[in-house]
């Protein structure tokens, strides 16, 4: 079990093909302000390359332009595609962000999701998994070690390979899960954490148990022990102050999600039925993939998702879907912070029970307040007498 969960965002993004991109990009930078502001955790930038929808090219600009910009917030890299790049300068870059941000970097590292941008560089999703797992073992023992580290693939080549920089910090390292054993077979190796992506979809609910006894052998088979507190569950909501409003809410941009899944991304995992607006809102709500409607769904969604995981985790990360427009985006995300949030980290108990306290003492202390008004009255009456008299 662990003993505060944490609560953030991993951000794709997910924009509608057309609009403004510069825009787009900029309500994302701002949304983390806010997000900063409501006393969110962490946020996961992402890293596409083609299909439209999700227009970050590069994790490490968003977290680099997110920084100056926020206050304590964690910026990660959700994901670095590690396929696409050589592993010497993922952590060169990475350890230069831990610096500039004074620790507040994270790296999060997957083989890449979209087939159309692996394609063109001349990739399959069956090189993908390979190469990311040589790209983790390369860069772990390069953030953790002064060696230097000699290695040959199909890809790439290193000699005698050194960072230029050590860390700043011990900064969070994080491979991702959908469906695949992949990422949690690689966490439990190398000790990271784990971003379980599949937490949104019908199989990877069901397979949250899973992804952690996948982790558990493998740390057990390489001498790790592993730590529940750097799990990340990755879920949908939207929330608002009723159930109405929030289906309401989100008629501005399920159609679009659901339509990039459904026909553009080739990522079968991500794919669901419905046909318009109504059909999508309840497959969400009632397959328990997520909770579109009030702060106590929502609650009820992340408990379902923990005795789900058989012991817990560390946080939730709410998937960045851009559903609603901007200010009732914002506004649900401050009603989760709000409302949402003290019941997963014990805020709320210390109020409520305080209210309580109260309630139980108020006949008793009401009458004492009572009398102790009452006999001031009377001194006060008593003593302008006196005057009178005098």
């Amino acid at each position: 079990m662990t003993d505060r969960m944490r609560f953030g965002i991993f951000l794709a993004p997910f924009h509608k093909p057309g609009i403004n991109p510069t825009l787009a990009l900029e309500q994302d930078l701002e949304l983390v302000q806010w997000l900063d502001r409501c006393d969110y955790d962490e946020v996961w930038f992402g890293e596409h390359h083609s299909a439209g929808s999700e227009i970050s090219a590069s994790p490490e600009l968003m977290i680099a332009t997110a920084a100056p910009r926020t206050r304590r917030i964690k910026l990660g890299t959700g994901v670095v595609s590690v396929s696409y790049h050589n592993p010497l300068w993922v952590a060169e870059r990475m350890v230069q962000l831990d610096h500039l941000t004074r620790g507040r970097a994270m790296l999060g590292v997957g083989p890449g999701s979209l087939p159309t941008d692996a394609a063109m560089i001349g990739l399959t999703q069956a090189d993908t998994r390979g190469l990311l797992a040589d790209g983790l073992d390369i860069m772990t023992r390069l953030i953790r070690s002064d060696e230097p580290i000699n290695f040959e693939n199909d890809r790439w080549v290193l000699k005698d390979a050194r960072l230029h920089l050590r860390p700043y910090s011990n900064f969070d390292i994080a491979t991702a899960a959908v469906a695949s054993p992949t990422g949690p077979k690689l966490a439990g190796r190398y000790g990271t954490g784990l971003i379980s992506i599949g937490a949104t979809t019908a199989a990877g609910f069901d397979a949250l148990a899973l992804h952690w006894d996948v982790v558990e052998a493998e740390a057990k088979h390489y001498g790790h022990t592993p730590d529940r507190s750097k799990w990340r569950l990755v879920g949908l909501c939207h929330i608002a102050e009723t159930a109405e409003q929030a289906r309401r809410d989100v008629e501005y941009g399920i159609e679009h999600w659901f339509h990039y899944f459904q026909e553009i991304a080739a990522f079968p995992q991500m794919s669901m039925p419905g046909a318009n607006a109504r059909e999508m809102i309840d497959f969400i709500n009632d397959t328990g993939f997520g909770a579109i409607g009030t702060p106590e769904m929502c609650r009820a969604q992340i408990d379902r998702l923990w005795k789900q995981s058989n012991g817990g985790f560390g946080a939730y990360l709410l998937l960045g879907h851009n559903w609603a427009n901007f200010e009732a985006t914002k506004k649900s995300y401050e009603l989760i912070a709000r409302e949402v949030f003290p019941h997963f980290q014990g805020q709320h108990r210390s109020t409520m029970e305080a209210a309580i306290r109260a309630q139980k003492m108020r006949p008793d202390l009401a009458a004492v307040h009572s009398k102790a008004v009452e006999t001031a009255q009377e001194l006060y009456a008593a003593e302008k007498a006196s005057r009178a008299a005098s």
